[in-house]
């Protein structure tokens, strides 16, 4: 049986990390043929048969990130032209550093504007989903901090609907909790993201989440880590991926997994991810996903 799901990496997890941390968007100098190191990992994800690369648009420097631009738009188009690796997420981690909440109501509405602009973007890069981030920093905490964020999701919907995109949530609440939060815009353009390490690291049951999220479902991060601990290599840590993978043929998932686990040796990037695809694939093919 062909799989029917498309495998993905987060960007930046086919680079060398350079003091950089674990997740970053690479902004560097041009290779010797004269690509950036962005466009030069489309390159390397070709090479290994991965299918799609997750975006990353953070608040460091973002208007220089490509997506922000006509020019930079064009580049990411040729990169995907070129390698035949997709784009179908963007990972706006610039929201996880400057959340809707907890900040001033210009900064709240210069937000709403930025996603906007990401929605167009990702139109123009044949993306199908923008994740927003509601974990660490933009954990939401308060039934307040949960209306301010409503309210500035519904002022984008409606583009992005009109434009073939959603939104989704990647958050650390539990899954009613998560729910009931995106039921309460009811917007077919809103969904959810769903991370395994994050879940492991707090304790949840995978199964009951992903049968609690069923056709809301728009992408899966694939991560390990310990309770309550940091992200560690696949299968070392608390993440059950039987339960996981159990959910999601229940809840007929042919959407992308999107490799977010953890750096191994420095240099040997590209063994570390197909080790992680092999991973996966056993239990894609266990489960008959």
């Amino acid at each position: 049986m062909s799989k029917q799901y498309s495998i993905g990496i987060m960007q930046g997890r086919l680079v060398l990390p350079k003091g950089r941390g674990i997740q970053f968007f690479p902004f560097s100098e041009r290779s010797p043929e004269g690509r950036e190191e962005w466009q030069e990992e489309f390159r390397k994800a070709s090479e290994i048969n991965i299918d799609e690369i997750d975006f990353i648009f953070d608040l460091d420097r973002y208007q220089e990130n490509p997506l922000w631009t006509k020019e930079g738009i064009g580049k990411i188009q040729e990169a995907i032209a070129d390698s035949g690796v997709k784009v179908r997420h963007i990972c706006a981690d610039f929201f996880m550093r400057r959340p809707f909440f907890r900040v001033s109501e210009q900064e709240r509405k210069e937000n709403i504007d930025i996603l906007k602009q990401l929605v167009a973007a990702a139109k123009e890069i044949g993306a199908e989903n923008i994740e927003i981030p509601l974990v660490d920093n933009s954990s939401v905490k308060t039934e307040e901090e949960k209306a301010i964020l409503v309210k500035s999701i519904a002022e984008c919907l409606p583009e992005a609907q009109a434009q073939g995109i959603t939104i989704s949530f990647e958050a650390d609440l539990a899954p009613k909790e998560l729910l009931e939060l995106v039921q309460r815009l009811s917007h077919p353009s809103l969904k959810i993201t769903y991370d395994s390490g994050n879940s492991s690291s707090l304790g949840y049951d995978a199964y009951e989440e992903i049968s609690t999220y069923g056709d809301y479902l728009s992408n899966i991060h694939i991560k390990d880590r310990v309770l309550h601990g940091t992200t560690v290599p696949l299968g070392t840590g608390n993440a059950d991926f039987d339960k996981l993978f159990r959910g999601l043929k229940e809840a007929n998932y042919k959407g992308s997994f999107t490799f977010q686990s953890a750096r191994q040796e420095e240099g040997k990037e590209a063994e570390t991810i197909l080790s992680y695809v092999e991973f996966v694939k056993q239990y894609a093919e266990k489960y008959s996903i």
